[in-house]
């Protein structure tokens, strides 16, 4: 039974940074890409950034620049460092593990 707990949501200002994190328990997770998602209210789930199981990443236009994804096998974690955060990143974010689970979320709340 695969779990996945992220961490690491708040409320931050504008242009300030955030580090989630995604603690993954039960087998698979150094064979499988992972990735971070996001829900803004109002909106549909999307993708946000996914890092292959040899750590190839890709990310979506909107925050290209300015998120980081990262793994770390020993830990079976993966991270998403967020700088220069805008008010369109409020949303709750979700990770993913690529054989079909899910978090339940952690909120990331941008503003003054």
């Amino acid at each position: 039974q695969v779990q996945l707990v992220e961490s690491g949501g708040g409320l931050v200002q504008p242009g300030g940074s955030l580090r989630l994190s995604c603690a993954a328990s039960g087998s698979g997770f150094s064979i499988n890409a992972m990735g971070w998602y996001r829900q803004a209210p109002g909106k549909e789930r999307e993708l946000v950034a996914i890092i292959s199981r040899g750590r190839s990443a890709n990310y979506a236009d909107s925050v290209k620049g300015r998120f980081t994804i990262s793994r770390d096998n020993a830990k079976n974690t993966v991270y998403l460092q967020m700088n220069s955060l805008k008010a369109e990143d409020t949303a709750v974010y979700y990770c993913y593990m690529a054989a079909g689970y899910w978090g339940k979320g952690t909120l990331v709340t941008v503003s003054s």
